[in-house]
């Protein structure tokens, strides 16, 4: 792989790149200098890699054990965003939701302003129909720019993805990544858009433990209610297990307040929450955040 510009690293500690700011390290890290360059790097990994994409790692814990993969950081890299002559918006896999926000309602379109809530990237909102406010990512995907381990380049329609609530799975493929998108969005007013996003973004603020370390909502809505209801109905809000916290503030937060939570101590309180709320009110809450890697020593692989 002399031929690429990318940075390549190896025990990368993930704990420096996710928000929660605890787990292991990565086996090998790939910093692309751009598409292109991410895709002659995959072109020429062998194909039982395992691989972890990884934006703004705010939905993201990384076991203590580390990856025994690779891990590509996107951010920074595939940062291309532009308005196309058609009227669509096309944004790379790295490029972060809150940008893409801000330029679609510079633009004068309106619907993209709930993305300044959503605080990682485009290809994490793509990979889990990001939403929140009553918008969600694939409502205005018209098509998406797709990497598979040969490194090729294929453009997918959203017919070939089932979409659901939180999560997207290609129908016909399981070796290939997200790497872009074109979206579009209905015309509107850049001043409404821009008092909008003040309007949300001052919401979270007020709602969610924005200052300390978190990974956003821990588990999806069950239909007909709300995570954070049940979570603080069952007296959770508040709950530590060695330093990982139930947030005070938004009880479908999990909080690392003093940054000395392992990732397994975060695992642990999920997964008591979830023993929890199943035991009182007979739900099984299905997590939103991803947990990959091994357990800590002695431990099994996941």
């Amino acid at each position: 792989m002399a031929e690429l510009r990318g940075q390549i690293k190896a025990n990368e500690p993930m704990a420096s790149h996710v928000s929660w700011r605890a787990g292991g390290p990565a086996a090998r890290a790939f910093f692309p200098a751009d598409l292109d360059d991410l895709a002659a790097f995959l072109g020429g990994m062998r194909h039982d890699e395992p691989l972890l994409l990884v934006g703004l790692g705010s939905n993201l814990l990384v076991r203590d054990g580390g990856f025994d993969g690779t891990a590509i950081f996107t951010h920074g890299a595939l940062d291309t965003l532009r308005r196309e002559p058609d009227g669509s918006f096309y944004a790379e896999a790295g490029v972060a939701s809150p940008k893409l926000a801000r330029f679609v309602g510079r633009q004068g379109c309106a619907e993209a302003e709930f993305l300044a809530g959503i605080p990682g990237t485009v290809g994490g909102a793509l990979a889990m129909n990001a939403g929140c406010h009553g918008g969600e990512t694939w409502r205005y995907v018209e098509k998406v720019l797709m990497l598979n381990r040969q490194g090729e380049k294929l453009l997918r329609g959203p017919d070939e993805f089932a979409v659901g609530y939180r999560h997207v799975g290609l129908k016909s493929a399981t070796d290939e990544v997200f790497a872009a998108a074109w979206f579009r969005f209905p015309p509107g007013d850049a001043g409404l858009a821009q008092a909008r996003m003040k309007e949300l973004l001052e919401r979270r603020v007020a709602t969610q433990p924005l200052a300390l370390p978190n990974a956003g909502s821990v588990f999806r809505n069950p239909p007909g209610d709300h995570a954070a209801r049940l979570i603080e109905a069952a007296g959770l809000k508040g709950t530590q297990i060695e330093g990982a916290q139930v947030s005070e503030k938004h009880s479908n937060f999990i909080v690392n307040p003093d940054g000395v939570a392992s990732a397994s101590a975060i695992e642990m309180l999920i997964g008591r929450v979830q023993a929890e709320i199943r035991q009182k009110f007979g739900i099984s809450l299905v997590r939103e955040v991803r947990i990959v890697g091994a357990v800590g020593q002695g431990g099994e692989r996941s």
